[in-house]
């Protein structure tokens, strides 16, 4: 299991060296022409707010968004979403209006403009991912997609996944770096 874990860690931190650099999004920025208008955080935030029930669950879709809904989905500070949220709704993607379960809430809808970017944004990142599932068969997708998701879920319940579930590993890995710090 130790090699297995390292394998993985390395193919995870490659992975995420690329993901980090977000060059599907850039990509699809640039070919559809949108990269003078809008940057990839903008960009995730359109998405926020449209709330994809495959990205963010099968409620997102049936719930009202909120600025404090786009900051949980994009795991920032609210008033860091509140300031990105009115940024858009300066610029024509995004709009407020009065929520429909409670008229005392202001929920944030997408514009017709928002709406289309992530369309073609959605559009351009499924051509790209599809050509590239293309080469793969339907057996390797069907094995892939719930090993991913699997894996996926462990993610979310990692930081939950602390010293206290090893306990003379962790003091057994710290009393080795203490003394490294030491020499």
């Amino acid at each position: 299991m130790t090699t297995a874990a390292l394998e993985i860690d390395a193919v995870i931190q490659n992975w995420r060296r690329r993901f980090f650099r977000r060059d599907l999004g850039l990509s699809a920025l640039k070919a559809l022409g949108l990269d003078s208008e809008l940057d990839l955080t903008q960009l995730d935030l359109l998405f926020a707010i449209r709330g994809p029930v495959n990205e963010y669950g099968e409620d997102a879709s049936k719930e009202e968004t909120m600025v404090s809904t786009v900051a949980e989905r994009l795991r920032i500070d609210p008033s860091r979403a509140s300031r990105l949220v009115s940024d858009m709704i300066a610029r024509g993607f995004a709009q407020r209006a009065v929520s429909q379960c409670d008229a005392r809430r202001t929920i944030v809808e997408l514009t017709e403009k928002g709406d289309a970017v992530v369309d073609a944004a959605r559009k351009f990142k499924f051509l790209v991912m599809g050509q590239f599932l293309s080469g793969w068969s339907e057996t390797e997708i069907a094995t892939f997609l719930p090993l991913m998701e699997r894996f996926s879920a462990w993610t979310d319940e990692a930081p939950e996944i602390g010293a206290e579930h090893f306990p003379q590993e962790v003091a057994d890995i710290a009393r080795t770096l203490a003394k490294k710090y030491q020499d």
